[in-house]
């Protein structure tokens, strides 16, 4: 009895410390909140026995969520005086909660081992793996360092701006694609090749993903010509469409000053072509929408709600041409390149903005 008296001793003690940091309206005590609460989630997820990837992944994962609200207490809550900074303050406290439904969802629908701790569970943990903890996020950090430029509150912003035109649970864009472009795409049968584009864009989704996953190309999208006249995707819309499978021009490519293409073929006859550019005009008629949620819980709620590397996966299995072995929703824009262990790819060229 005595035990359990302390635990709803000590889920009183939270609940006063969640109203007092809502009353506050310090943007210092939130980032020390956010920071925290950081340093415990990765502490005790390094404690399971996952796999070193899922491990990685949760980590950037926690520390994307982190940088995040920090972001946008600093942005925001220092701005906001009165009734008008009450919504913006039970929003700052509602997000400490993210980490905890993300490494719910993980360990309960795809990891047994993963489970989000106690209050009892979290009591244990001792001052060496708290400081352990510390130490790694640090390494961590110094990692992105080299990157941090990538992490503007513009790119922030923009980010958060783009969420609010997602769903990843129903279709928000329908017939976003004209005639012309499959008269165009249709012209293109007499080459036997499909061309694979990685790209390099500068839009905010890629510099943020990009600090996170290494890798300096990070949308990839199909076009049935060489000379990029029929590039499609899935991606935001260029706030002309809504998020989802949309054509891409060159210019959409053009966000920073050393953006970049890369192009590659590979073999894909008449017939397998149309058979991708049928499935095509079948997704613009019953409508899709951009995976957001899906670049971190890598499942799709819906069968035409993807992300670009999902969707050109999803494409070239359809046509009996995909080269490698993965699960669509784990597939990232490099892997199309990296995982071509028996050169299927042909190098058409690079483009340089």
């Amino acid at each position: 009895m005595t035990l359990r008296k302390t635990f709803q001793l000590w889920n009183i003690l939270i609940a006063i410390l969640l109203v007092g940091l809502y009353l506050s309206n310090s943007a210092t005590l939130f980032t020390l909140t956010y920071f925290t609460e950081l340093i415990i989630m990765v502490t005790r997820m390094l404690q399971t026995s996952g796999t070193a990837r899922v491990k990685i992944g949760l980590t950037a994962i926690f520390l994307m969520i982190a940088i995040g609200q920090i972001i946008f207490c600093e942005q925001f809550i220092p701005d906001h005086t009165g009734w008008r900074s009450w919504p913006i303050r039970l929003f700052a406290v509602l997000i400490i909660f993210v980490p905890m439904v993300i490494s719910r969802y993980v360990t309960v629908g795809k990891y047994s081992e993963f489970y989000l701790p106690s209050v009892r569970e979290a009591a244990t943990i001792s001052f060496a793996e708290f400081h352990s903890g510390i130490r790694r996020i640090s390494d961590a950090l110094k990692g992105l360092n080299s990157r941090r430029g990538k992490l503007t509150s513009d790119n922030f912003k923009e980010l958060l701006n783009n969420f609010s035109r997602n769903d990843s649970f129903r279709y928000v864009n329908a017939g976003s694609l004209t005639e012309d472009y499959f008269t165009a795409a249709a012209a293109t049968m007499d080459d036997p090749r499909l061309y694979v584009v990685i790209s390099n864009t500068g839009s905010a989704t890629s510099e943020i993903l990009s600090v996170f996953t290494a890798k300096h190309f990070n949308h990839a999208s199909l076009s049935f010509d060489r000379e990029m006249e029929t590039v499609i995707s899935y991606n935001g819309g260029e706030r002309v469409y809504p998020p989802g499978l949309n054509r891409e021009m060159v210019a959409y490519f053009m966000k920073k000053k050393d953006a970049s293409i890369l192009v590659y073929s590979l073999p894909c006859p008449a017939k397998d072509k149309r058979l991708i550019l049928d499935k095509i005009r079948e997704i613009n008629a019953n409508g899709s929408a951009y995976n957001a949620l899906g670049l971190v819980l890598k499942h799709s709620f819906r069968p035409n709600i993807m992300f670009c590397s999902q969707f050109v996966y999803r494409m070239l299995e359809l046509a009996g041409v995909v080269y490698f072995t993965k699960p669509d929703g784990k597939v990232e824009p490099m892997d199309f390149i990296e995982q071509d262990f028996y050169r299927v790819l042909k190098f058409e060229y690079e483009l340089k903005l």
